[in-house]
């Protein structure tokens, strides 16, 4: 209470959470507007009978059940950005702008990144409207409504993105995230309702469990993503006298280093089967529907779902933190500028005992995000209860999103009582 007080009483801190608030209401305002001419009953109830495009729905905030102007959420942004880190790894001027160029090349890089959202943003939009069209959820469509509509739904996207900078520039918290948890959010109510209308008295120990469980995996995301594992590193006596003083600091390496990032790419491997399996079934000949039935009865089957879903998030993960991390590097700036890890050796060692910590930190990190990944499908199968569904991936977001700006608002606090003190 006394820091909420603290964050009234400061009126710039007030006002800039005032605007990260509207900011949100905005972008709930458009997610609710349709595109035009579209059925949004007939979309909304093909999103609801498929579980995995109704994860997909979350993430854009029910945008895409509502067939809204910014249907396709910051989806486009968030995989621009991925592949341009990607890109890191072969081409060597991307990774000179990432990594060596400081503040003017990170905006190199973010600018070609918003240019890579907008043709991800058309091809996005357009399989998705083919998807809908060939499920017949979306009529026959002229060139012109199918520009059109393509068209309103990448300028919805990059809309966002544009109020996804505004929201970080206030230094409340991430833009992208925030957008994110606020769609999230925004389906609660949604998900209230429907274990309401759906509550069977004699299920009542499954229901008590099942919030039990809510509450468990809410504690073990923030055990995870707050965990870490310090490395100690000690620099060399500095000064030109013989008592040069001797300091020493940590390197702080995150068990999940690649956040809900690997889960985004086994999503959109996921997905694409059941896009082709809709294409072809379009098509009206017997060899393509045999093949599109085959592929649909595979990926039906919930076991094998669930496995190759685990499977999946657990290998992006290690991708991704291979990506992001590069002990090699870290071992030649400590070695350059002094640093070493104690009792062990500049250079090649240092570079093989990182290895070794983030492979094994990062086993654990990646099992979490597994488990997180599938508790849908596994708590469906456990209770027989569709409607009481967690959304691990979306408390992960949602207290990942949360803590991180708690972490922002408290930061801003200490500034500010520094600058009183001072």
């Amino acid at each position: 209470m006394e820091t909420i007080k603290k964050i009234f009483k400061i009126k710039d801190l007030r006002n800039k959470i005032l605007s990260v608030l509207a900011l949100m209401v905005v972008f709930r305002f458009m997610a609710s507007v349709p595109v035009p001419g579209v059925d949004v009953d007939k979309v909304k109830d093909f999103f609801s009978g498929d579980q995995f495009l109704g994860m997909l729905n979350v993430f854009s905030g029910s945008g895409m059940s509502n067939f809204s102007i910014v249907m396709l959420g910051v989806g486009p942004y968030i995989t621009a950005s991925i592949i341009m880190q990607l890109m890191t790894m072969v081409i060597p001027q991307v990774e000179k702008w990432y990594r060596e160029e400081g503040e003017a090349g990170r905006r190199k890089f973010n600018q070609i990144t918003r240019f890579l959202t907008v043709p991800l943003s058309i091809l996005q939009g357009f399989g998705m409207l083919t998807v809908l069209k060939a499920s017949q959820v979306v009529g026959e469509l002229s060139t012109f409504q199918t520009i059109q509509i393509i068209i309103t739904i990448t300028a919805g996207t990059l809309f966002l993105m544009w109020l996804g900078e505004l929201i970080s520039e206030k230094g409340i918290g991430n833009g992208v995230s925030l957008i994110i948890f606020a769609g999230i959010v925004a389906g609660l109510p949604q998900a209230v309702r429907q274990l309401i209308a759906g509550w069977d008295e004699s299920k009542l120990l499954t229901y008590i469990g099942g919030i039990a469980l809510v509450v468990v995996t809410i504690y073990f995301v923030i055990f995870i993503t707050e965990g870490q594992r310090n490395i100690p590193v000690s620099y060399a006596r500095r000064g030109n006298s013989v008592r040069g003083s001797k300091s020493s600091s940590y390197l702080p390496l995150r068990v999940n280093q690649a956040g809900v990032i690997p889960i985004i790419f086994a999503m959109s491997i996921m997905l694409f089967p059941q896009v082709i399996v809709k294409v072809i079934s379009s098509f009206e000949n017997d060899t393509l529907t045999q093949i599109g039935l085959r592929i649909s009865t595979i990926f039906g089957n919930q076991l094998f779902y669930g496995v190759m879903y685990f499977v999946l998030v657990v290998a992006f993960t290690f991708f991704y933190t291979k990506i992001t991390f590069e002990p090699k590097n870290i071992a030649d700036n400590l070695q350059k500028n002094g640093g070493y890890i104690p009792g062990v050796r500049p250079g090649n060692k240092t570079e093989q005992y990182l290895n070794y910590i983030v492979n094994r930190i990062t086993l654990i990190g990646a099992l979490f995000l597994g488990l997180i990944a599938v508790l849908p499908f596994v708590m469906q199968w456990a209770t027989g209860i569709q409607t009481l569904s967690i959304g691990g991936t979306s408390l992960l977001i949602v207290v990942s999103v949360v803590i991180e700006t708690i972490k922002q608002i408290q930061g801003q606090l200490i500034m500010r009582s520094y600058e009183e003190i001072s």
